[in-house]
């Protein structure tokens, strides 16, 4: 099993209820444990967890950054 924390920035300027939106489709997604709102850098974190790193990947690609809203992600990973 493969864990990874994925930071997550919404667009710039966007309403607290947008922010919301995103969370709630986030949290939607199969491997998706967790989503806490931060603040900072990062508007989101994420605790993953997929049984490979390609999985794992696939989910932060093409499930995550696909969300409309979502500027940008960066993962720490742990196997």
């Amino acid at each position: 099993m493969v864990m990874a924390f994925v930071l997550i920035r919404v667009g710039a300027g966007e309403h607290l209820s947008f922010m919301k939106s995103v969370r709630e489709e986030i949290a939607k997604i199969r491997g998706v444990k967790k989503v806490y709102a931060v603040f900072g850098r990062y508007d989101l974190i994420a605790l993953l967890e997929a049984p490979t790193l390609e999985e794992l990947s696939t989910t932060i690609t093409d499930k995550i950054r696909a969300i409309e809203g979502v500027q940008s992600t960066e993962s720490l990973i742990g196997l």
